[in-house]
C-alpha cells in the first residue's frame, strides 16, 4: 500500500480503517477513578461556587484548569489561620488534602466523571504561613498524597507550595491545578 493511501486512509476515517497492511489502532484503556475515590472511602464534597468574578474551572483542547480552591469547612477540621502560629503542620496537610477533595470536585463538575482523567499535569499551592515557617511542601503533600492515592502514577504532578502572609477568608491554604483529560 501507498503512503498516499495510508494518508488517505487517515483523513476518511478520522483514524485507521481495516485495511490489509494497516494495523488497527489500540484504545489506552482508562482506570475507573471513580470505583478507586469509592474504595479508598473518599466523598467528594458539591463543588464549591465562585466567590468573586471568575469560573471554576476552564478547557482547552485537552488540557483542564481548575482555579484555586480552598479546603472545604467540615466540622473538626481546622481550615483557617496561618500554619506555624494557629496551626500545624498536621492541621496545614489536612487543610490541603480537604481543598484537594475540593479540586477533584470540580474536576468532576467540568467532566462528568473523574474517569476522563488522563493525568494531574501540575498543582500550584499558597499556604498561609506565620513569619519564618519553612515547610509549605510539607503542608502542601496533603493534597499531592491525595492524588496519588487516587490516580496513582497518573496522579504524580509538577507542583510549587509557597508561603504567604495571609489567604482570602483566612484559610490555610488555596492550591490550583492543570489537568490532561481524555478527549
Amino acid at each position: 500500500m501507498s503512503a498516499a493511501m495510508d494518508r488517505r486512509a487517515l483523513l476518511l476515517g478520522g483514524g485507521l480503517l481495516a485495511m490489509p497492511g494497516i494495523a488497527a489502532a489500540k484504545t489506552p484503556e482508562r482506570p475507573d477513578y471513580e470505583a478507586r475515590l469509592k474504595a479508598l472511602g473518599l466523598t467528594l464534597p458539591p463543588a464549591p461556587a465562585p466567590v468573586a468574578n471568575y469560573v471554576p474551572w476552564r478547557q482547552a483542547g485537552t488540557v483542564l484548569y481548575i482555579a484555586g480552591q480552598g479546603p472545604a469547612l467540615q466540622a473538626g477540621l481546622k481550615v483557617q489561620g496561618q500554619v506555624g502560629a494557629e496551626l500545624s503542620i498536621a492541621e496545614g496537610y489536612a487543610a490541603a488534602r480537604s481543598a484537594g477533595l475540593n479540586i477533584l470536585a470540580q474536576v468532576r463538575s467540568a467532566l462528568g466523571s473523574l474517569n476522563r482523567v488522563r493525568q494531574c499535569l501540575k498543582l500550584g499551592g499558597f499556604v498561609n504561613s506565620a513569619n519564618g515557617f519553612h515547610d509549605q511542601p510539607r503542608v502542601i503533600n496533603g493534597a499531592s498524597d491525595l492524588m496519588a492515592e487516587v490516580f496513582g502514577k497518573a496522579g504524580k504532578h509538577t507542583r510549587f507550595a509557597v508561603g504567604v502572609n495571609t489567604l482570602p477568608f483566612n484559610v490555610a491554604v488555596e492550591i490550583e491545578s492543570v489537568w490532561e483529560i481524555w478527549p
